[in-house]
């Protein structure tokens, strides 16, 4: 069976089975939205993507000739902005964290309830638009072109790799999206989320800001859902929870995969539901959040071992942002040393005013393992160390001791980033460039292999 009625239809529907074809088709046209194509042979849907301009797959897990997975795969390879949903017979977790690697939007357990079929459609393509429209400026984007820049003054930067994030965050503001932000420790999660609740409809609403990790059993849910007056001894009051707290606002729920996962569910129902129960009451109150989540963990290494639930991180991960670490942002490097130099100089009533260029040259080559957090640690340790007015390598070598660039030569040791392209080339090589099974081997997600190859790629044309 086949169906392809018209240039209008944006997503396309594979299964095996006829039945479930009409089914899906009746629901998303009864929807308003454009009559979807329809396919019940696998092996014909790659001819059709690369002929027709689909926006949406949904793709049915478990088919004769070719199964889903491996269409979602080839799809992502050769289409990586068309979006993905694979609908499956069971509620797997294997299945969905390699779907969520190979870049899925979602997933829908068959029997399919209607409703969330309409949502999940929508929701999807409109994180094609979003996505799409970014994908096709990319290679333009700079800071001259933000419309908000004042809004990221606060993130001093200069790399091209915060373009892309600051352009990601102007383009999430505005909806109402769930965003998830990942990246090491120190690179300014937190601050990221203040600058896009800032620029979204929501900037008269609070900006709450909690770390899940201080959270047990106990406390969770009379801190997130709050309590009314009786509801245990000594709940002399009513109190609002975080949600309420936030209502018409943003909740920010940092290190997200620190939540225990007895806690999760509770927490989806919420975010899922958009209502909640204060303890004691029976009385639904609704709920009108937007969350932002970070984390600075593999949360598909966490939903694969059974730590985190896939179908919250679903929820939340409506559009994702990562923040590359300071080590792969060599450009930022140096304004933001002289942004805290001038900030802690201030503080501490110290005239230094700029940076000795053995130190600069040596900061420039320091790995940052904490980051952004670390570099400021650095400057404000070395301010009050120094007796000058520069600010100098051997006031820093007190706090970290620092290699010149000439030992470095020397010992015939790599930096960390020229260990990574190393090793990165060699997996490579070893699957002969299937960068699928190079991001497997790797430990990381396909994406995050081609973030890393196309700064690689950058680095080689500047060097040039």
């Amino acid at each position: 069976m086949k169906s392809i009625p018209g240039s209008e239809n944006q997503v396309l529907v594979v299964d095996d089975d006829a039945g479930l074809l009409l089914s899906i088709k009746a629901t998303i046209a009864s929807s308003g939205l454009p009559e979807p194509a329809l396919v019940s042979d696998s092996r014909m849907v790659m001819d059709f993507v690369r002929t027709h301009n689909f926006h949406l797959l949904l793709l049915d897990l478990i088919m004769p000739n070719i199964g889903g997975m491996e269409i979602l795969r080839q799809v992502k390879e050769e289409f990586p902005t068309i979006e993905c949903i694979i609908i499956t017979a069971v509620d797997d977790v294997s299945s969905a964290v390699q779907a969520m690697k190979y870049g899925a939007f979602d997933y829908l357990v068959k029997p399919i309830n209607s409703e969330k079929l309409i949502i999940t459609v929508n929701r999807a393509l409109e994180r094609y638009n979003l996505r799409n429209n970014l994908a096709l400026f990319e290679k333009k984007l700079s800071f001259s072109d933000l419309k908000n820049p004042s809004a990221f003054e606060g993130m001093v930067a200069k790399d091209q790799a915060m373009a892309m994030v600051f352009h990601q965050a102007e383009i999430a503001a505005p909806t109402d999206y769930n965003v998830v932000l990942t990246g090491e420790s120190g690179t300014g999660k937190e601050m990221l989320a203040r600058i896009i609740h800032n620029l979204s409809n929501r900037l008269n609403g609070l900006f709450v800001a909690v770390n899940m990790a201080s959270f047990s059993k106990t406390l969770f849910e009379d801190d997130f859902f709050g309590h009314v007056k009786g509801a245990y001894t000594g709940a002399l009051n009513e109190k609002k929870g975080f949600f309420e707290a936030a209502q018409g606002g943003t909740l920010f729920l940092d290190e997200i995969t620190e939540l225990e996962q007895t806690l999760q569910s509770k927490m989806l129902r919420v975010i899922e539901e958009r209502e909640l129960y204060r303890l004691g009451s029976t009385e639904s109150r609704n709920i009108d959040v937007r969350v932002i989540s970070a984390t600075n963990s593999d949360i598909e290494e966490e939903i694969e071992k059974g730590r985190f639930r896939k179908d919250l991180f679903f929820r939340l991960n409506m559009f994702h942002i990562n923040i590359p670490p300071l080590r792969e942002r060599k450009k930022d490097i140096l304004p933001l040393a002289r942004h805290f130099l001038l900030r802690h100089a201030g503080k501490n009533n110290k005239d230094i005013n700029s940076i000795d260029p053995d130190l600069a040259d040596c900061l420039l080559h320091y790995p940052y393992p904490g980051n952004v957090r670390e570099l400021e640690n650095i400057i404000a340790k070395a301010v009050l160390l120094e007796k000058g007015k520069f600010l100098t390598l051997s006031s820093a070598q007190s706090v970290v001791p620092f290699s010149r660039p000439k030992e470095r030569r020397e010992t015939g040791l790599m930096t960390l980033d020229e260990i990574e392209k190393q090793h990165i080339a060699r997996v490579l090589e070893s699957t002969g460039q299937n960068r699928t099974r190079a991001a497997k081997i790797l430990g990381i997600g396909l994406r995050t292999l081609q973030r890393k190859l196309k700064l690689f790629d950058g680095r080689q044309t500047t060097s040039r």
